[in-house]
């Protein structure tokens, strides 16, 4: 893993105003953000794993919050693709719309990158205050830097 959630960030690939309300299309919508990701193989494989996994179980953490993943031969490395949206999107088996989405793809080879980018993100979106500043971004380049303090905070904790 790149060590950093902020690594694997893009500017191409936060999408801060996600418009569906449908949690399939909406996920379309953010993955369809790493189609051209030099690390995508595949994308359609790759799609249809991580729509595969979602109907697994929903990937619906809480607090407005999913994350969408497949683990599959069709990335080289781990991937991210983030959406935000201010309506919010339909999760199944969730009472709450999801707000902000963080869509994974990592390879099946190398699970303990996956848990550790698992980890990092759960870590950064449990403290409100950070939560706060990523759903306040008003650019991807304050989305990135929001991150970016968290993981600071979270390194050299005060």
């Amino acid at each position: 893993m790149a060590g950093r959630i902020s690594n694997l960030l893009d500017l191409s690939r936060i999408n801060l105003q996600v418009q569906s309300p449908d949690r399939t299309a909406a996920l379309e919508e953010v993955a369809r953000q790493l189609e051209d990701h030099p690390d995508v193989t595949n994308f359609a494989e790759f799609y249809a794993r991580l729509l595969a996994r979602e109907e697994l179980d929903t990937t619906y953490l809480g607090n407005g919050i999913a994350l969408p993943h497949a683990r599959t031969q069709h990335v080289n490395k781990i991937v991210m693709a983030v959406g935000r949206s201010e309506n919010g999107i339909s999760f199944k088996d969730s009472n709450e719309d999801v707000k902000l989405m963080f869509v994974l793809g990592t390879t099946k080879s190398n699970p303990t990158d996956y848990l550790m980018c698992v980890s990092s993100l759960v870590k950064i979106l449990n403290k409100p205050e950070n939560l706060e500043a990523l759903m306040t971004a008003a650019t991807p380049e304050e989305f990135i830097q929001a991150i970016n303090t968290a993981e600071e905070k979270l390194l050299c904790p005060a």
